[in-house]
């Protein structure tokens, strides 16, 4: 049993492994120059995809940026001159592209994380972050695990390393970073 559950874990990180390798850099990159804080930030996503949407939300909140999580009672009106951004691994979720299209016909930018490069979702979007783990289509690296989870666990990480990237780029410390964190918990 526990030689099992070892051999699960290995697997399980072999597969992040390799979806991070096939991540393209030059990706990250070109979506780190569309996150700057002189845009409010929207963040959309449903599932699980929509928890690590929530955990880029909260990062960027640390480092300094102005942050929504589309749907949340407080979130304002999305303007011509903000930026969403949509993770979604099969880039085809109803809902969000729904929401999406509406983001894209009042003009606001629009960066897509997402497992299918050619997906609807894909076709909309200013910036495009693919992370090829498998999604609920189908679509990406191969995974022992259930339904989207290599998409999702893949996607959280890549947006961890977004940023870190960010943080190092407006050079804001840790230190800077725990203030900003939640002290009433």
């Amino acid at each position: 049993m526990v030689e099992e559950t070892a051999h699960l874990i290995d697997q399980v990180l072999n597969e992040i492994d390799a979806v991070l390798h096939k991540v393209d850099v030059r990706q990250i990159d070109q979506t780190t120059k569309l996150i700057t804080k002189n845009k409010r930030i929207f963040v959309l996503g449903s599932g699980r995809s929509g928890f690590a949407a929530k955990g880029f939300a909260m990062r960027l909140m640390h480092i300094g940026y102005q942050v929504y999580v589309v749907g949340e009672t407080i979130t304002p009106s999305i303007q011509k001159n903000d930026l969403l951004v949509v993770v979604s691994g099969s880039g085809e979720t109803r809902t969000v592209l729904d929401l999406a299209k509406m983001a894209h016909d009042k003009g606001v930018k629009m960066i897509a994380i997402t497992s299918n490069v050619k997906s609807s979702l894909a076709k909309l979007t200013d910036g495009l972050l693919q992370v090829p783990g498998t999604t609920k289509n189908g679509d990406g690296i191969n995974s022992i695990q259930l339904l989207s989870t290599l998409f999702d666990q893949s996607a959280q990480i890549v947006m961890d390393i977004l940023c870190l990237k960010l943080s190092m780029r407006d050079e804001i410390s840790d230190e800077e970073a725990k203030s900003k964190h939640s002290n009433i918990e």
